[in-house]
This record gives C-alpha cells, sequence and structure tokens, in this order.
C-alpha cells in the first residue's frame, strides 16, 4: 500500500478501518433487524445516536 508506515506488513493485533467495519456492520445490521423485528426501531435509534454521542464526547 502506497505511503504506509509499516515496511512489509502491519503489526499484530492492529486495528485498522476494513477490520472495524468487517465486525461493527454485520453486528450493527443484526441488531438494527432485531429492534426492527421487535418493533423497536425507535428506541434502536436513541440507544444508538447516544452511545455514539457519549463516546464522541470522551474521546473529544
Amino acid at each position: 500500500m502506497p505511503g504506509t508506515p509499516y515496511l512489509e506488513e502491519e503489526p499484530r493485533g492492529l486495528l485498522t478501518w476494513p477490520k472495524l467495519l468487517k465486525i461493527s456492520i454485520p453486528i450493527l445490521a443484526a441488531l438494527t433487524a432485531v429492534a426492527w423485528w421487535n418493533d423497536l426501531i425507535l428506541e434502536w435509534g436513541i440507544f444508538l445516536t447516544l452511545g455514539l454521542t457519549i463516546s464522541f464526547l470522551i474521546r473529544r
């Protein structure tokens, strides 16, 4: 990959965006499907929004 700071491979255990998305998208999709199935989509949206806002404020 051009511009990478690693000489040959990335270090073991490094969580990159492609790896993170491969983990988080299926989990979020499954939780959204379960919330939709149980008619809790509004509550799921509120919970997700609050969780992401708190995460943003903590990491800032």
